[in-house]
């Protein structure tokens, strides 16, 4: 059976936007608001699965509790780790590692940032993790709490992209995409 997924982007961070990766920061008053007005007519979900970083976590629960739905925190669902690029702003990069961050953005899947965590392993660590809850829930419609670069992954692989286009994939703070996976795997984007 299918697996129906809507997925959610986190709404703005304390210490603002960059490579934030495994940084564990909290929602501002805005960023809250943003998630709350992007699922005030979404759903109904059988369950919420969230990312364990307060960011993804803290509005999961809230949620959670309002809808009487079960929340469960999933570590596969966390953001790429950036190395030590974790907490540097692009602009910061431009400074000082402009070639490196030229060819990150040039071929993500060819070139990790310093201490980084590699993009193959990362898609490796997301799509296992839809697999695992595909095999728990399928039939079942999910709420995915989680970042950026979760959702610019899965929306590549739904909309056919080259892996060089990864990054070409906007997703704003607070954005919520429906996605279905079907029982081999494949993955679709739903209007």
């Amino acid at each position: 059976m299918n697996l129906q997924l809507q997925l959610l982007r986190h709404g703005e961070t304390e210490l603002g936007g960059g490579f934030r990766g495994s940084l564990d920061d909290r929602l501002t008053a805005a960023g809250w608001q943003q998630m709350r007005q992007r699922c005030a007519d979404a759903g109904p979900w059988d369950r919420l699965v969230s990312s364990p970083l307060q960011r993804c976590a803290a509005f999961a629960a809230e949620l959670a509790s309002q809808r009487g739905v079960p929340l469960e925190l999933c570590a596969g669902l966390r953001e790429l780790h950036f190395g030590d690029w974790e907490g540097r702003s692009a602009a910061e990069l431009m400074a000082d590692q402009a070639e490196a961050l030229g060819r990150f953005w040039a071929d993500p899947y060819g070139f990790t940032p310093p201490g980084g965590e590699p993009l193959i392993e990362f898609r490796e660590r997301v799509l296992d993790s839809l697999e695992q809850l595909q095999q728990r829930y399928s039939g079942q419609s999910l709420l995915l709490v989680t970042h950026g670069g979760v959702m610019r992954l899965l929306l590549a692989l739904a909309r056919g992209l080259p892996a060089a286009d990864l990054l070409q994939v906007e997703v704003s703070h607070g954005q919520l995409v429906t996605l279905e996976r079907d029982a081999r795997g494949g993955l679709h984007e739903c209007p």
